[in-house]
């Protein structure tokens, strides 16, 4: 790009593609945020040494040290080398600097100071949930439970969770040393190595055994979002508001955890007086396992949804059925085929999963017996989304 176009540019201003900036001193980075963002967008210009109104007040530094120092931040000043040219230019009030940023192509978009940055109008932001699940599928980055998640390392996973599950499957790891726990981890894919060959947390790894799993871009809205309604409609008032965070297993019991503070009712059987909650907990339980267990992670802006109406209790997982399921074939246990094998065996392990296969008629029959119902199970594949239905109450059987 010559100094004529550069010269149109600054006077039509910024925009979605140019960013302009006074440059005084080297402790002024936000220049790189806008690199970060035009090559996550569709690339651009970043003019320093002009004002935000166009007028050019020069870079106050020697010109060759300037072009050094940029040529050196945007090869090691994110998280990855960005394509980039460099121009330069002295007028009367000084040197103008710019540099000409190509559109990012490589297995993941950049980060500049661990944050994914988008170009939206003439700012800099983080992507919302959507916009960031579509930058990963642009880049090709779909996550399976395998692929490492960017932006962690293996201080990431909680080595104590790892050990207890450990311990559970009966396999004392303090009591045989002799593996470093880093290798352990790798070897059981709880860690993986990234492109550059560094250790991180695998999506896997993360959820199951991670500090905090929602601490990183990709995963941070990978929980479950729960609400309860005064009424049968999503327009009713909110009686009752939380979010299921943390590991999976953590996720499942405070979503229990969550429906238990919604209150209970007693039913008389008899003489006896038992507690009777707003669906089976067992079944509840068991809808909410099967949503974090085989959702489909690789849609990225979206959360397992809980919501509780005063006639039933919808659970909605995103992604269609795994492996070319149909729901006849689930609610009658049908072969189990899972999506996230690693996680639903970690699930297993720890108790929260039934007998493979058997989670759908344990529920139906729990159903039954609670109101005689039994559960629905929907499924879009254009929308990509799973949703089972538990009902409140039996259906009015209608008078003759």
């Amino acid at each position: 790009m010559d100094w004529t176009e550069v010269s149109q540019r600054i006077q039509a201003g910024e925009d979605e593609r140019t960013e302009l900036g006074r440059f005084r001193s080297w402790s002024e980075k936000d220049w790189l945020d806008s690199v970060c963002a035009l090559a996550n967008t569709e690339g651009g210009l970043v003019v320093l040494g002009v004002a935000n109104d166009g007028r050019i007040d020069g870079v106050p530094m020697d010109a060759e040290e300037v072009q050094e120092r940029l040529t050196n931040a945007i090869h090691n000043g994110l998280n990855a080398p960005v394509q980039a040219r460099l121009g330069r230019r002295q007028e009367a009030q000084g040197w103008v600097h710019w540099i000409e940023v190509g559109r990012m192509r490589g297995p993941e978009p950049l980060r500049h100071r661990g944050r994914v940055l988008v170009r939206r109008g003439r700012g800099n932001d983080e992507p919302t949930g959507s916009e960031l699940q579509e930058l990963y599928n642009t880049y090709g980055l779909v996550f399976t439970e395998e692929r490492v998640v960017p932006g962690t390392s293996a201080d990431a996973i909680a080595p104590q969770a790892f050990r207890d599950y450990m311990q559970r499957k009966g396999v004392d790891l303090d009591a045989e040393p002799g593996m470093a726990l880093e290798t352990d981890l790798y070897n059981r894919e709880v860690l993986g190595r990234d492109f550059d060959g560094a250790l991180r947390a695998t999506l896997f790894g993360l959820l199951c055994f991670g500090k905090d799993p929602q601490a990183y871009p990709p995963t941070r809205n990978l929980w479950v979002d729960l609400v309860a309604y005064a009424g049968t409609e999503r327009g009713a008032e909110v009686l009752l508001a939380g979010e299921a965070r943390g590991r999976l297993d953590e996720q499942v019991q405070r979503a229990e955890g969550w429906l238990r503070a919604l209150g209970h009712g007693e039913r008389y059987v008899g003489m006896e007086r038992t507690e009777q909650w707003p669906v089976p907990l067992a079944a509840f339980r068991e809808c909410v396992v099967n949503a974090v267990a085989h959702r489909d992670y690789s849609i990225l802006g979206s959360r397992v949804l809980v919501e509780v109406f005063d006639d039933r209790v919808v659970v909605t997982s995103p992604g269609a059925l795994p492996n070319h399921k149909r729901p006849e074939s689930v609610l009658a246990g049908g072969t189990p085929r899972s999506r996230n094998e690693a996680i639903a065996n970690v699930l297993w392990d720890l108790r929260l999963m039934e007998q493979r296969g058997s989670g759908y008629p344990r529920m139906i029959r729990a159903m039954r017996a609670f109101n005689g119902t039994v559960p629905e199970l929907e499924h879009d594949k254009d929308e990509r989304w799973v949703r089972v239905t538990l009902r409140r109450t039996a259906a009015e059987t209608p008078s003759s």
